[in-house]
C-alpha cells in the first residue's frame, strides 16, 4: 500500500492534472488511492467533486485490461468496504457535527444547499435514498450526513449501506470489466469518461440549481 501511495505522489508531482483523471488515478495508485477516492467521495463533504461513478466503472475496465494487478472479485471487494465505510464516517460526522455543519459559512467545498438537497431527497425516499443516491454524485456524499443528522437508527442506516454499496459497485465494475477488452472502448475511454461524469452530473446541477432557487429570497 505504501508503494502504491508513493508511486502515486510521485506521478502527482510529475503530472499534477492526473488527480482529475480517473484512469491516471487508478493506474497510478492502484487499489490504495481506489480505496481512499471512494471513501472520502462517498463520506467527507469536502470531498463531494471526487469522480466516485467515473473511478468505479474505470476500475473494471482497468481489471479486465490486466492495466491493474486485481480481478474483478478484488475490485468490488475494496470498492464496497471503502463505500460503506464512507457513509459510516459521514453518519457518524452528521450525528456528532451535524448541528455545527448548519452554522457554519458557505465555502466553495461546503453549501448549506448541498444539505438540503440531500434532505429533499432523503425525504423523499427514505432509507432508499441511501440506495438510489449512491448514483448521484453530491447525493452520494451528502445523504449518510443529513441521516446522521436526523438521527436515523444506526442499524437501519448500516443495512441500507451495505445495499446501496453493493447495487452501485457490483454493477458499474461489472460494466467496465465486461466491456474492458472491446476496441472501441480501450481506445476511446478518455472520451467516454468524460461523457459518464457529463450524464451523470447534469440531472445533479440542475437539482442544486432548483434548490438554490427555492431557498433564495
Amino acid at each position: 500500500m505504501f508503494n502504491e501511495l508513493s508511486q502515486f505522489y510521485q506521478s502527482i508531482m510529475n503530472d499534477p492534472v492526473s488527480v482529475f483523471n480517473p484512469e491516471a488515478l487508478i493506474r497510478y495508485g492502484g487499489l490504495s488511492i481506489l480505496f481512499l477516492v471512494i471513501f472520502a467521495e462517498t463520506g467527507l463533504f469536502f470531498c463531494f467533486f471526487f469522480p466516485g461513478d467515473s473511478v468505479v466503472f474505470t476500475a473494471g475496465i482497468l481489471s479486465a485490461t490486466g492495466e491493474i494487478q486485481a480481478g474483478w472479485l478484488e475490485v468490488v471487494t475494496v470498492m464496497t468496504v471503502a463505500a460503506t465505510l464512507g457513509n459510516m464516517t459521514g453518519y457518524w460526522i452528521g450525528k456528532r457535527s451535524g448541528a455545527i455543519l448548519m452554522k457554519r459559512s458557505d465555502t466553495w467545498y461546503f453549501k448549506k444547499e448541498y444539505i438540503a438537497t440531500a434532505d429533499s431527497f432523503y425525504k423523499r425516499y427514505g432509507g432508499m435514498a441511501l440506495v438510489l443516491g449512491r448514483f448521484l454524485p453530491i447525493i452520494r456524499t451528502f445523504a449518510p450526513i443529513v441521516a446522521g443528522i436526523l438521527k436515523i437508527s444506526t442499524k437501519r442506516f448500516f443495512m441500507f449501506t451495505i445495499v446501496g454499496a453493493l447495487g452501485w459497485v457490483i454493477p458499474l465494475v461489472t460494466l467496465g470489466h465486461f466491456l474492458g477488452n472491446v476496441p472501441f472502448v480501450k481506445n476511446n475511454l478518455g472520451y467516454i469518461i468524460i461523457a459518464m461524469v457529463i450524464l451523470i452530473t447534469t440531472p445533479v446541477i440542475l437539482k442544486v440549481a432548483r434548490e438554490r432557487r427555492k431557498h433564495s429570497p
